[in-house]
C-alpha cells in the first residue's frame, strides 16, 4: 500500500472556515417544506412500511457475523465521499463531509475529550452498507424502536405507517408492544440502521471506548427519545441518567457540522 502524507484533511471541513453560510439552528430539520423534502418523504415511506420486528432480526442475522469487508476506520470514511443521505432534509453533500465536520466541532467545544471526538467522526461510519447493496431506507434516517406502536415524535407518523404490517399485530401495536415497562434500551429492538450497525461493530471489535460513546453511536439517530421525549415507559435508569448528558451533545456541535446544529455542551462545560 502506498501512504502518501498531506495536510491534515479535515482542516477542509471544519465548522468555522465559512461562518457567512452557517444556518440558523430553528432551519434544521425541517420536515414540512423544502427543496430535498420529496426524497426525504419518500425515504420515510419506505423505512416506516418495511423496519418491521422480522426485518430487524433478518439483519441482525445477516450482519452479525461481521465477515463481509475488512478495511479501516479512514477507508471507511473515504467510501462515505459517495454517500449522500436522503432521508436528509438539510444537506445535499457526501457524508465524509459531515463526519470531519462533526469530530472538529466536538474538538474545538471539547478540546480534552479525545474520544468524544472520534465518536463525532465514526457516528455514521455505518452509512457504508448503503454502498454495498443495502437501500438507504434501511440504513439512515430517524431510528425508532420496532416492536411497539411509533410515538408521535416519530417523524411523519401520520402518513407512513399505515403499509407496516407490525401495526397489524396485536403483539406489536400497543404502546409497550413486546416489552415490559422500563426494560431498558439494552433490551429494545431498534429499527436497523447505520446507528445500530456501527454499535454492533464497535462491540464485536471490542472498542476502548467508554459506556458513553456506545449509547452515543446506537442512538444518536432517535431523535424520537433524546429530543421527542418519547418511549420513556421503556427506559430503564441508566438510560435516563445517559439522555441529558451524553446522547444530546452529539447533536449540538457548533455551526453547520453536527447532528442538530447547537451548542455542543456537556454538564459543567458552560
Amino acid at each position: 500500500m502506498k501512504v502518501t502524507v498531506g495536510p491534515d484533511p479535515s482542516l477542509v471541513y471544519r465548522p468555522d472556515v465559512d461562518p457567512e453560510v452557517a444556518k440558523d439552528k430553528a432551519s434544521f430539520r425541517n420536515y414540512t417544506s423544502g427543496p430535498l423534502l420529496d426524497r426525504v418523504f419518500t425515504t420515510y415511506k419506505l423505512m416506516h412500511t418495511h423496519q418491521t420486528v422480522d426485518f430487524v432480526r433478518s439483519k441482525h442475522a445477516q450482519f452479525g457475523g461481521f465477515s463481509y469487508k475488512k478495511m479501516t476506520v479512514m477507508e471507511a470514511v473515504d467510501l462515505l465521499d459517495g454517500l449522500v443521505d436522503e432521508s436528509d432534509p438539510d444537506v445535499d453533500f457526501p457524508n465524509s463531509f459531515h463526519a470531519f465536520q462533526t469530530a472538529e466541532g466536538i474538538r474545538k467545544a471539547h478540546p480534552d475529550k479525545d474520544w468524544f471526538h472520534l465518536v463525532g467522526l465514526l457516528h455514521d461510519l455505518g452509512k457504508v452498507l448503503a454502498l454495498f447493496g443495502e437501500p438507504q431506507w434501511a440504513v439512515v434516517g430517524d431510528t425508532f424502536p420496532v416492536g411497539c406502536r411509533p410515538q408521535a415524535s416519530v417523524v411523519f407518523r401520520d402518513s407512513t405507517f399505515q403499509d407496516n404490517p407490525d401495526l397489524q399485530d396485536p403483539r406489536y401495536s400497543t404502546e409497550l408492544g413486546m416489552y415490559q415497562p422500563h426494560c431498558g434500551l439494552d433490551r429494545v429492538l431498534m429499527s436497523w440502521g447505520h446507528d445500530e450497525y456501527m454499535y454492533q461493530v464497535m462491540k464485536f471489535n471490542k472498542f476502548s471506548l467508554p459506556p458513553e460513546a456506545f449509547y452515543m453511536i446506537r442512538f444518536h439517530s432517535f431523535y424520537p427519545w433524546h429530543t421527542g421525549s418519547d418511549y420513556q415507559q421503556l427506559c430503564s435508569q441508566q438510560d435516563l441518567a445517559m439522555l441529558p448528558w451524553q446522547v444530546r451533545p452529539l447533536h449540538q456541535v457548533p455551526g453547520p457540522a453536527g447532528c442538530g446544529q447547537a451548542a455542543a455542551l456537556l454538564p459543567g462545560a458552560h
